[in-house]
């Protein structure tokens, strides 16, 4: 499928909505846990059976991602937000069938391996594309879209949880809810696949100013640079922090107070968790378009240098004051958000447009290890500390110096990236070569 050309005169601002549509769908993952207690209900399932088809679902993002990269750049994105419809839609269809047959297999086949190879395509789908839309804008631009995902959530929630309790939360009102998220989300995406449109040519667009082409590096030859595993250490020591304290934020605001006068109620905890949602996405929109303004580098030295303060606060004073636990969650989470949202225009600076979205997808395999990583370490710790008798804002504070640690190795990784060797940029074209031998002096 050959990627639509825009005419001439077409905005480039009907192309975010494009993005917004796939994102908005796929972002339907981080609401997977609204399904976790009926399932486990209706197919008597525990906790960590219950989670496995999101967890499958993340791996296989970064897995698709890594290895789609690519197919993605040389189809162009209309192909690509084609296939993430495809298979996000078929994995809910196919949990659907499961659901109703109380095969658990096939929720897991569906919604976990198919779905997830469908989130890890449609979540680089829109990435090269806007970045050639908006070559003086490329954080806002790729904040705008990569927000959906952050904000998915902020829709489904409410909506798979009106569904459960409408058609019921046995095991055939589960699959009625995934028979209706399936073909909903198909239609929604749909929007995104007619409206894409990728620029006439490589120059600058109508109402952009100028722009250097500056580098540009393949994706096979981004990923033996020393600057693509600097920003893979980036991204893993960032994601990893923020989705620690995300995967487990009910529970740990109620341990935080449960010995204190004014313990936190279920819907607090609920409310909390919105909260953080709320920063999550506003982040990722936020905190991109800062990077335009101060560059790159500087809004992670922030992300990474202001995020362990803010998990110190939380160690040293984190029980003592709810505005202050609060507080310091929003803004870890609004630094998780804005370091998916940056990392594609830290890319593009770094490697250029030629094929920034194959190295995105390379890229996002940080992100399915620090999805295992950072639960891994707040769980597994906090069981060990209850285990050993201990109970509120102790069962974090190990984990949370573990979390200031890693941040230090992000900043300190961050610091160590420059501009990329000359030896690593693809060649630039002959005609381009010629004028710009044409333009040299003579030699004497």
């Amino acid at each position: 499928m050959s990627p639509p050309v825009a005419p001439p005169g077409w905005s480039r601002w009907l192309v975010p909505p494009a993005a917004l549509s796939v994102h908005l769908s796929i972002g339907q993952a981080y609401a997977w846990s609204v399904f976790k207690p009926p399932l486990e209900s209706a197919l008597g399932l525990s906790g960590t059976q219950s989670a496995l088809p999101f967890q499958l679902g993340i791996v296989m993002l970064g897995l698709s991602a890594a290895f789609g990269g690519t197919l993605v750049e040389r189809n162009g994105p209309r192909w690509a937000m084609t296939v993430a419809l495809i298979c996000f839609s078929s994995g809910f269809l196919l949990s659907a069938l499961g659901a109703a047959t109380e095969q658990y297999w096939l929720i897991v086949l569906g919604y976990g391996f198919v779905g997830g190879i469908g989130l890890g395509i449609g979540y680089i789908s829109p990435v090269s594309t806007l970045i050639k839309w908006f070559p003086d804008r490329p954080g806002m631009a790729t904040g705008i879209a990569i927000m959906g995902f952050g904000g998915g959530a902020l829709i489904a929630s409410p909506w798979s949880a009106q569904m459960l309790e409408s058609f019921g939360s046995d095991n055939s009102g589960i699959a009625l809810a995934f028979l209706v998220h399936g073909l909903a989300y198909a239609v929604f995406m749909t929007l995104g696949v007619l409206l894409i449109r990728v620029p006439r040519t490589a120059k600058p667009v109508e109402g952009a100013p100028s722009v250097s082409a500056g580098p540009q590096v393949s994706a096979r030859g981004a990923v033996r640079t020393p600057q693509f595993w600097c920003l893979w250490i980036v991204l893993c020591m960032n994601v990893t922090a923020g989705i620690g304290i995300l995967e487990k934020a009910a529970p740990m605001i109620k341990d935080f107070f449960a010995d204190t006068s004014t313990p936190v109620s279920v819907s607090a905890a609920a409310g909390f968790v919105a909260l953080l949602s709320a920063a999550n996405m506003a982040g990722r929109i936020g905190w991109s378009s800062t990077s335009d303004l101060i560059g790159r580098k500087n809004i992670y030295r922030v992300y990474l240098g202001v995020g362990a303060v803010m998990y110190a606060l939380l160690a040293l004073f984190g029980d003592s004051s709810k505005p202050l636990f609060i507080l310091c969650a929003l803004v870890i989470l609004s630094f998780y958000g804005g370091g998916f949202a940056t990392i594609p225009a830290y890319l593009k600076d770094l490697f250029g447009t030629y094929q920034v979205g194959a190295i995105h997808g390379r890229l996002l395999t940080a992100w399915s290890t620090a999805g295992v990583l950072g639960p891994l370490i707040v769980n597994w710790i906090a069981d060990r500390q209850e285990e050993a008798g201990k109970s509120g804002s102790s069962l974090y504070g190990l984990s949370f110096v573990i979390m200031i640690g890693l941040l230090v190795v992000g900043f300190v990784a961050n610091e160590l990236v420059r501009p990329v060797h000359v030896r690593h940029h693809i060649p630039a074209p002959r005609e381009e070569a010629v004028d710009v031998q044409r333009q040299q002096p003579e030699s004497a």
